[in-house]
């Protein structure tokens, strides 16, 4: 269970908004085997508990691209009376620009970034799924989420950022001109994320590179190029004629978000 911090995720709603009570979606009873697995792994690791809350959202299974299944949860309907939190982003050509001299660089990932973030203690009954349990940390679907990150992340290393530390949304760097100012720089990082006690992914970090994909883009050795692989997803995607099309061109991993598009606009 990830530890008190200053910044906790906050879910305000509009005044006078009726409370989401959702029933459930129709399992399969595979489905059904599934998230009840899923459910009770997330109570044994203290991440969910059980719940009396008027509020309900129904629960979902995504497939991975192993082949398992990841829970989620519809909150479109409390999304929808949440007030928006308006946390700027930073731009995307400016952190880029301070790349330019870099020849050694780090890529970070939390191991469940949001998992690591908590709910205030007041809020949490709103996130109740199905009737029966309430997240006790932020879960993947809320409005706002990426803002708290955002904000969790800034505060926490505040005194590397844009020295030799850059972060967009759940995209961590650490970047340096030579070896042993590196070596330096990512001791510091660790450090503090280890005091936070945010942990890491280490499957998906990358260390010691001098040139690696960073927010669509390669960098290293002085030079800034964009990854052909991110163009050619957006060239050959087939022309959308729903919203549901638009909706899943959007969120393709290697589209929407901190992606190509979303630079070019």
């Amino acid at each position: 269970m990830s530890p008190k911090r200053g910044i906790q995720h906050e879910i305000q709603l509009h005044q006078d908004s009726p409370l989401p009570n959702i029933g459930m979606y129709k399992m399969s009873v595979m489905e059904s085997a599934e998230i009840k697995k899923q459910i009770q792994e997330l109570l044994d690791k203290g991440i969910i508990r059980p719940s009396s809350s008027p509020c309900g959202s129904p629960i979902v299974l995504v497939p991975k691209k192993d082949g398992t299944w990841h829970i989620c949860v519809d909150f479109h309907a409390l999304n929808k009376i949440t007030i928006k939190n308006h946390y700027p982003l930073p731009r995307i050509d400016y952190l880029l620009d301070q790349l330019k001299y870099a020849n050694y660089f780090n890529k970070l990932d939390l191991r469940s970034g949001y998992h690591q973030i908590r709910i205030v203690e007041g809020d949490i009954w709103k996130t109740t799924k199905q009737g029966l349990f309430e997240w006790l940390v932020v879960p993947f679907g809320l409005c706002n989420a990426l803002a708290t990150f955002m904000r969790v992340m800034n505060e926490v290393l505040r005194q590397f950022l844009d020295e030799c530390f850059i972060v967009y949304l759940d995209d961590i760097l650490i970047f340096s001109k030579s070896h042993d100012e590196h070596v330096m720089h990512v001791r510091k990082v660790l450090d503090v994320l280890k005091k936070e006690q945010l942990y890491l992914k280490m499957s998906k970090c990358e260390f010691g590179k001098n040139s690696l994909v960073y927010l669509g883009h390669i960098v290293g050795g002085g030079e800034l190029k964009i990854d052909l692989s991110k163009v050619d997803i957006l060239l050959n995607w087939p022309r959308p004629k729903t919203v549901t099309e638009v909706r899943i061109f959007w969120e393709h991993p290697n589209i929407g978000g901190n992606s190509m598009l979303t630079f070019f606009l």
